[in-house]
């Protein structure tokens, strides 16, 4: 067996685990693991990214379009601190990133050494991880090593993914030891997670019983790669798909059954089409309140009296927002081509239903094309979108920012393929989309990609645009300057009493606003509305009203 260090190990580990690209920012507690990257054996290419926040963001982004985990690392205390926010966003998300920290030494813990947390517990900062990862460990000799990084892909790459932290002490770092580094093949296990018959056969008799059903893709579906097959239960059983946030590209938006996105950002197609649904088949989908139009009845939703029929591969989300006819706990792609092979090879005729969604579909066209295809000037924030989807081929990938943008994008700019659009969805974090698209790009080189995001997203991490030169990661950045926080101010806006509305104070600033206004939909007069779409409309106080779910 080998002699190495606890930085070799950890390098070593990453580059025969499949690790790709290594990012993150070295410090003093991280040195002896940054310097094992430049070994022959463990060489693994180290972007350095401008913040450590930013160094999960590009994992994460990477992730999203390949569905293998990369590694950021950084120092201790502050440079640790700062992944949180990363963390926070691949953990509701569900995508898996290894963030790796130093700590400090084993016999100098609770010395409150130099950025050290040490006045409440020694050694503080794995308990700020903890709600932020799926896993987290501290190891405290060489010899764990090889065990722990085994665990932290075992977890990242079975049931539902997420972030796993593991902190390696600064002295374990330096440390050596005869050490047998383990296979991956033999630490995870072979397939996925099939449903349970009897679950299948109630989902197949609620299903058989439907005049109206609609299917609901979330990210889980995409996870799971489970597009084709839910474009088969669309086509065999005739069913109109919609999608969440981060379940936007599970499905072709140019296919006949695509009936658009729906809660409080979704499209008024998707929304009709959803909420007036006899049988909602979820996909994937853990229907958050944005999704779900804050749990109003009948506007994205109507469960009950509605039926679901809700499949995920965490138990917990099962019945957790909506009662569910029928929960199936299991992988998504498995668990719909089981639901497939079970239905009748008999098609049913749902000609009058499909009318009605064209022409709903019809309608929705010609208010976007309003806005999307004027040639007014300031511009719409649709206008750039539109001339983007003209000229970017079908595989082009785009990533975007909080806010605004995040609802204009998911309503007019359609894509194709799974992994094309990227968000931060549940967590929504400003400064998420420049370093994703940068991992993005890196993840799919021969891909175009385009950041499209607003002047306060675009603020909170402007200088990693620089990791496009330094990275080799050209990306094309849009940024639509509607000089403020308007998501935001369009929602004090319609509070009962407004305290302040955010926006640049800058005369030029405020000339340059109308360019991106937020957005209502693209029917009626935007000034002062967030960008919930007219069938959804709501206050922001209607989500904590009672007897709603929170």
């Amino acid at each position: 067996m080998p002699v190495l260090t606890g930085g070799q190990i950890v390098a070593r580990t990453l580059r025969n685990y499949g690790v790709d690209v290594v990012t993150g920012i070295p410090g003093h507690g991280i040195w002896s693991l940054t310097d094992a990257f430049l070994d022959d054996e463990s060489r693994i290419p180290f972007i350095q990214t401008f913040h450590e926040q930013s160094a999960v963001h590009l994992a994460d982004g990477y992730y999203r379009v390949t569905g293998r985990p990369q590694a950021a690392v950084t120092s201790i205390g502050a440079g640790a601190s700062n992944t949180v926010i990363g963390m926070g966003t691949a953990f509701t998300d569900s995508t898996s990133v290894l963030v790796v920290t130093g700590g400090p030494p084993t016999h100098m813990r609770g010395h409150g050494l130099l950025q050290e947390l040490d006045r409440y517990t020694a050694n503080d900062f794995p308990k700020v991880a903890e709600a932020v990862s799926k896993r987290h460990w501290v190891v405290t000799r060489v010899e764990e090593l090889p065990f722990v990084l085994h665990r932290c892909f075992n977890s990242m790459l079975t049931g539902r993914p997420g972030p796993v932290h593991l902190e390696v002490p600064m002295d374990v770092q330096a440390e050596a030891a005869d050490v047998q580094l383990h296979d991956l093949e033999r630490r995870i296990p072979v397939g996925r997670q099939h449903p349970d018959p009897e679950a299948v056969d109630r989902a197949v008799d609620v299903l058989r019983a439907a005049t109206r059903p609609v299917i609901v893709v979330g990210g889980g579906a995409i996870t799971s790669e489970a597009s084709d097959v839910v474009l088969a239960l669309a086509e065999k059983w005739q069913i109109p798909v919609v999608t969440t946030w981060n379940g936007k590209s599970a499905f072709p938006e140019d296919h006949e059954l695509f009936a658009g996105s729906v809660g409080q950002t979704g499209t008024m197609t998707g929304n009709a089409i959803a909420s007036s649904a006899d049988v909602v088949i979820s996909v994937g989908c853990r229907f958050t309140d944005w999704s779900a139009s804050s749990y109003a009845k009948g506007i994205s939703f109507s469960i009950p009296p509605a039926k679901l029929i809700h499949i995920d591969i965490d138990p917990h989300e099962i019945g957790k927002n909506y009662p569910a006819e029928v929960g199936i706990v299991a992988d998504a792609q498995r668990a719909v081509a089981a639901i497939v092979d079970s239905l009748p090879s008999q098609g049913v005729d749902r000609s009058e239903y499909l009318a009605e969604l064209a022409r709903l579909k019809q309608d929705w066209e010609e208010k976007l094309a309003g806005r999307r295809d004027s040639d007014r000037f300031p511009f719409t924030s649709q206008r750039p979108l539109g001339a983007l989807r003209n000229v970017l081929p079908r595989d082009a990938i785009i990533v975007a920012g909080s806010g605004n943008t995040q609802g204009a994008v998911k309503q007019t700019f359609p894509v194709y393929s799974p992994r094309t659009h990227l968000t931060s969805g549940g967590f929504s974090s400003m400064g998420w989309a420049i370093p994703a698209a940068v991992g993005a790009k890196l993840a799919r080189p021969e891909s175009p990609v385009v950041c499209v995001l607003g002047d306060g997203d675009f603020l909170m991490t402007s200088q990693e645009i620089a990791l496009s030169v330094t990275a080799g990661a050209p990306v094309i950045f849009v940024v639509q300057n509607n000089a403020g926080y308007m998501s935001i101010r369009g929602g004090q806006r319609k509070r009962p009493r407004v305290t302040s509305a955010p926006s640049s104070p800058t005369p030029t600033a405020r000339r340059t606003a109308p360019t991106s206004r937020p957005w209502a939909g693209p029917s009626g007069s935007s000034r002062g509305r967030s960008t919930m779409p007219r069938p959804s409309s709501r206050p922001c106080a209607r989500r904590s009203s009672p007897g709603r779910p929170p």
